[in-house]
């Protein structure tokens, strides 16, 4: 394919001879005349990749409304609009397994970031955190930070109200979420270590379970954060098991990827096993470079399981960094509680020996404080600090490095974001190629402009499944594009139970994605993240077109997708 003609998309006035528009100026759908018109739109002549890994067909698919009515040879003139896609790949709308998107969708629906990349369902609620239930000692600190950072209003306090004020403002790609075992516990018990009481332990049960009735797809831990840390292994099966009968997931955060990472999976599977849940590891990965060459002892255990019949998956972004907050680097009983509490520890001289032989531990494992970079603050004085490496930024504001996070934590009230290069190549196209790990970004929606603008997060953002698709499929051949392409879309919908989405066949959502395989990259980059993707051209959600010729429309077709509920 010529790069001339790779960079074309045609649009037709149906029944009449249409120009041809270049895919800058294509803009909205050309439309027809309604007689004789059997579909809404039909996608005519693209190679269809129909989720499942099977090899392409070069064929046409004619939608009505939101449900892909037929695939099979379909003359444009048999639709109100059309759109041409000889030379392009079709598929269904990506699924994202691992998102952290709740807020900025309220902030901003247009989920530019993931859409423009062809995602057009995010499953969020990961790591043990949802914006649900919000527990009274947290309340007005998360009213006020929602405000000050993303100029929303939280007039919710349960997953019926987040979900129902997601729908009331719109959205441009479909949510669904699971719900955040740290959350609950934080309503149940406070977000302090411990374990629960017999009463305790029965509301955590409780509120899961009303979660679940009201649409959550089941459960996820952050075993590295707090309060779900805190958690023992009883108390995890016990949620496990609220989770299993309701036919959910569990998702899972381990307890440790680094040194630990081979007891974690063990506990994750473990949990599965007592349970009956079926298993989602989160973000598989064995982290610092001391324990880089335990990947085969962590995939022996993954691969065991499966062979055991247990239900384990796991999911990777592309990219050997990872993203979290600053605090991640002080110890989990220091960041207990609520953030004043936490800010208190930090500012304890009698606690003061003890953080810093923790963070001298962390700062082994990573090497040097030049593998941790400040991607987001919230303070205006502390913006300069943003896209610097911890080593870099002590050095420029005249304090170790130790002090200086500890400051600049304290100084933004813990709305600290990092970029952290733990990571390996090597171990990342190993996990990328197994036949069980899907393709989560880790990420939450962002834009290039406005609210979400802000900082310089994480490439991820822009760039997770562009790049799965351009580097490790077109350019170092670690997956085939069919392959790529279930990993993204039936592989999620039939893990997280999302009926109708993730295939391409008659009944289906038309959840879609026109592509260019020749073309398609991520170019978001470490230093200017804020980048939107090449080769990706149309992309349908519920059959409304959301990017059209590469563009935005504005519109907003997503929907809420709730367990149990087609949608």
């Amino acid at each position: 394919m010529s790069q001339a003609i790779s960079r074309r998309q045609f649009l037709h006035r149906t029944g009449t001879a249409a120009a041809a528009a270049t895919l800058a100026g294509a803009g909205p759908l050309l439309q027809g005349c309604a007689a004789g018109k059997k579909y809404d739109l039909v996608i005519v002549g693209g190679l269809v990749y129909d989720g499942l890994g099977g090899a392409p067909v070069a064929t046409d698919i004619g939608i009505v409304g939101d449900i892909i009515k037929a695939v099979g040879r379909i003359p444009a003139s048999r639709g109100l609009e059309a759109i041409e896609a000889r030379g392009l790949a079709v598929c269904p709308g990506f699924i994202d397994v691992h998102d952290h998107s709740d807020y900025g969708l309220l902030a901003d629906p247009k989920a530019d970031s993931a859409v423009r990349q062809g995602v057009t369902t995010l499953i969020s609620g990961q790591c043990g955190s949802a914006p649900f239930p919000l527990a009274d000692s947290v309340l007005e600190e998360v009213k006020r930070n929602a405000k000050a950072q993303l100029g929303v209003d939280v007039d919710w306090r349960d997953l019926k109200g987040f979900l129902a004020r997601l729908e009331k403002g719109g959205l441009a790609v479909n949510y669904a979420t699971l719900s955040g075992h740290g959350s609950l516990r934080g309503a149940a018990m406070g977000f302090n270590e411990g374990a629960p009481t017999p009463e305790q332990m029965e509301k955590m049960k409780a509120l899961l379970a009303e979660e679940m009735e009201a649409g959550s797809l089941g459960l996820s831990t952050g075993l590295e954060y707090t309060p779900s840390g805190f958690a023992a292994a009883d108390e995890i099966i016990a949620l496990g098991k609220i989770v299993a009968a309701r036919g959910g997931v569990y998702a899972t955060h381990m307890r440790d990827e680094g040194d630990r990472v081979i007891e974690a999976i063990g506990e994750a599977v473990a949990a599965a096993r007592a349970s009956g849940a079926s298993l989602e590891i989160s973000h598989l990965k064995v982290a610092f470079p001391r324990n880089w060459g335990r990947l085969d002892e962590a995939l022996a255990l993954i691969e065991a399981a499966r062979a055991e019949g247990l239900d384990v998956t796991a999911d990777r972004y592309p990219y050997i960094a990872g993203s979290t907050g600053l605090d991640i680097n002080f110890p989990a009983w220091a960041r207990q509680g609520t953030t004043d509490e936490f800010l208190a520890r930090l500012k304890d001289p009698a606690q003061d020996k003890a953080l810093r032989a923790y963070v001298a531990e962390r700062e082994a494992k990573l090497g040097s404080w030049d593998k941790v970079v400040i991607s987001g603050v919230f303070e205006e004085k502390n913006k300069a600090y943003e896209g610097l490496d911890v080593l870099e930024a002590s050095r420029r504001a005249g304090r170790p490095a130790y002090e200086f996070m500890r400051d600049l934590i304290i100084e933004e009230r813990d709305n600290v974001d990092t970029v952290i290069f733990m990571m390996t190549e090597d171990n990342l196209r190993r996990i990328l190629a197994k036949p069980y790990v899907m393709i989560g970004a880790d990420s939450s929606v962002r834009s290039a402009q406005g609210v979400l603008s802000k900082g310089k997060p994480h490439p991820r953002c822009f760039g997770s499944f562009v790049r799965v698709l351009g580097k490790y499929v077109r350019e170092d051949g670690i997956l085939t594009l069919e392959e790529a392409v279930r990993k993204m879309t039936s592989a999620p919908a039939a893990k997280f139970k999302l009926p109708g989405r993730g295939e391409i066949k008659p009944g289906a959502f038309a959840d879609l994605v026109v592509f260019d395989p020749a073309t398609v990259a991520d170019r978001a980059t470490w230093k200017d993240p804020h980048r939107y993707p090449a080769g990706v051209f149309q992309v349908l959600v519920n059959g409304k077109p959301v990017i059209a010729g590469g563009e935005h429309t504005g519109a907003n077709p997503g929907r809420v997708l709730r367990k149990g509920r087609p949608a």
